[in-house]
């Protein structure tokens, strides 16, 4: 039994040194449905976005889409992920993975929160997990967080024009 609980908690430390979740978030003076048309706006995202180049295809539960990344001094990335949830005026996400699942996935999540003074809370995030999470930290720390706050700032910017 020693030996069974020793092997659990080995497995457990593994596990979760191979997950990583980067958050970020900022207040914008806009309504939810003028942040979420900015949001959804896909064809506008090569004009504006400095982070997300584009997002083409079925943008609906279940649907695939292909979405082009630029993270600031790092390589661009095209990866295709479904998306798992579409509630107008609050929240998407999809998850992606890397050749296969549980090499390296990602579910990125973008929720708008009604602060009921006119304002919106963005918050955008993503879940990483998978065997080669530890040998990307420090560049999802640094770049990709990077990319999510400049593309929070541009979206906040265009919401409160």
């Amino acid at each position: 039994m020693k030996k069974l609980t020793t092997i659990i908690l080995i497995t457990l430390v593994n596990i979760s040194a191979m997950a990583l979740e980067i958050k970020t978030e900022i207040i914008i003076n806009a309504t939810p449905e003028k942040v979420w048309e900015i949001l959804t706006n896909f064809d506008e995202y090569p004009n504006w976005n400095p982070f997300i180049k584009s997002i083409k295809g079925q943008v609906e539960v279940g649907g695939e889409i292909t979405v082009r990344i630029e993270p600031p001094e790092a390589k661009a990335m095209t990866f295709k992920p479904k998306i798992l949830t579409f509630v107008k005026n609050r929240e998407l996400s999809w998850l992606g993975h890397l050749l296969f699942p549980g090499l390296f996935d990602g579910k990125h999540k973008f929720e708008l929160i009604d602060n009921g003074n006119g304002t919106t809370t963005f918050i955008q995030s993503e879940r990483f997990k998978g065997v080669l999470v530890p040998f990307f930290k420090k560049q999802l720390n640094k770049n990709t967080k990077n990319g999510f706050k400049e593309m929070n700032k541009k979206i906040k910017e265009l919401a409160e024009k």
